[in-house]
């Protein structure tokens, strides 16, 4: 089992900006264009789904609750793998949304969601935790689990080449100095930048009563990007997400220029990072 850092590392002029979920108003951004977010934001492993999932042969089909479901992609992928999967979402305009795609959402923030008595065998979080604070929504996530059910969070994270990289980090830095993300972590190759993230998570799950030792799954795949297809994603960003039109043409302005300078696309590795734990069958 992978190891899990604590997070007791963070020094204090930095939690504002490792501590997201405090800036919640940036993930509420992203139903601003939710068709865009849906359409360019990338999947998540076939082998992630299938892990959580596991054999279902001769079982009733899993019973998932997708946290912070967004547009309804991570509960697409697992209804297509038999799962029965109710979402809950805190922007209308995504929940609206995914339930075009047939996705059942309830509209809430994860933290004021109440169950009404449901349990379900797991609770999971694509590209969301982090918007969630860690203690409530863990706590959360317990009483929402059946005994023997997990919780699993996770997080794609691309390395882009280190050309893009400098003509992203000298953009954003330029027009956006002041934003409350850490653009350090969010622009950082690799899975460096979601480290603290994943530490934190592992962190609210020890410290919350009735889970098992938290583990890190790790998942290694790439994506070609053309140009229009980067820069459209790109749009989807929380950063970019709250800037004015000016400033995110801007930023995509020169980061296309360094995609069109390598011949119009790239290539970029992802990792997806998920951090997950069981619900003690005896809680």
């Amino acid at each position: 089992m992978p190891t899990l850092p604590t997070a007791s590392g963070d020094q204090p002029h930095d939690q504002s900006r490792s501590q997201p979920h405090t800036h919640r108003q940036m993930a509420e951004s992203f139903g601003i264009d939710a068709g865009r977010y849906d359409r360019t934001r990338p999947r998540y492993p076939a082998p992630l789904i299938e892990r959580i999932v596991g054999d279902r042969s001769g079982a009733d089909p899993l019973r998932v609750l997708d946290v912070g479901c967004g547009t309804g992609i991570v509960a697409r992928q697992l209804r297509a793998a038999g799962c029965l999967v109710l979402g809950v979402e805190p922007d209308g305009r995504m929940a609206e949304l995914a339930r075009t795609h047939g996705v059942e959402a309830e509209i809430a923030t994860f933290e004021s969601w109440e169950p009404a008595g449901r349990t379900f065998d797991a609770v999971v979080a694509g590209q969301a935790w982090h918007w969630i604070d860690p203690v409530a929504g863990t706590a959360k996530a317990a009483r929402t689990l059946r005994a023997g059910g997990r919780l699993a969070a996770f997080w794609n994270v691309h390395r882009l080449p280190d050309d893009l990289t400098t003509a992203l980090t000298s953009a954003y830095r330029r027009v956006a100095p002041d934003s409350p993300v850490d653009l350090g972590a969010a622009i950082r190759p690799g899975t460096d930048g979601h480290q603290t993230l994943a530490a934190k998570a592992a962190d609210a799950i020890r410290q919350t009563a009735g889970f098992g030792e938290p583990e890190q799954w790790r998942f290694d795949w790439e994506w070609t990007y053309s140009r229009d297809a980067w820069l459209d994603q790109m749009r989807t960003h929380g950063i970019l997400t709250r800037l004015p039109s000016d400033q995110v043409a801007e930023v995509l302005a020169e980061v296309g220029a360094a995609i069109d300078a390598r011949g119009g696309s790239f290539t970029a590795p992802y990792v997806t990072v998920a951090v997950t734990a069981l619900r003690d069958v005896d809680a």
